[in-house]
């Protein structure tokens, strides 16, 4: 695993990206990622305050547009403050998800690792729908 700050850096090295920054951050970040191109990317922003890059529907949208690879929008809905306790659940929490087919084992794996059952919402195009 190589992590990245707001600096951003290089990804050619690695299999997947998980990007996650601020929504209204997302086109200065993604645009700091070098190597990221046909790279399986997952989009965990949020669109809070902020409304996607003009011309697209979804912060994911975007995304694919500048990587070229495959793209899935997961682990945006979760509250991170809760991670540490997800083992103490009763029942095992949803991750909602939706994407390219291409990224759905990666996506599904990294749910399930994270404590998560992994929930399909259908294509990359559902990511524009409500504030995702």
């Amino acid at each position: 695993m190589q992590r990245l700050g707001r600096d951003g850096g290089e990804v050619s090295g690695v299999d997947v990206v998980l990007v996650s920054v601020p929504g209204n951050t997302l086109a200065e970040a993604i645009g700091k990622l070098k190597g990221a191109q046909g790279k399986i990317v997952i989009d965990a922003t949020n669109r809070i305050g902020a409304e996607p890059p003009p011309g697209f529907r979804s912060n994911a949208e975007f995304i694919k547009s500048k990587t070229k690879g495959p793209t899935a929008k997961a682990f945006h809905t979760n509250f991170a403050a809760l991670y540490g306790k997800l083992r103490e659940a009763r029942k095992t929490p949803s991750n909602l998800w939706c994407g390219d087919n291409e990224a759905r084992t990666v996506v599904e794996q990294l749910s399930r690792d994270a404590g998560y059952e992994p929930v399909s919402a259908g294509p990359l195009s559902n990511a524009g729908a409500g504030s995702s």
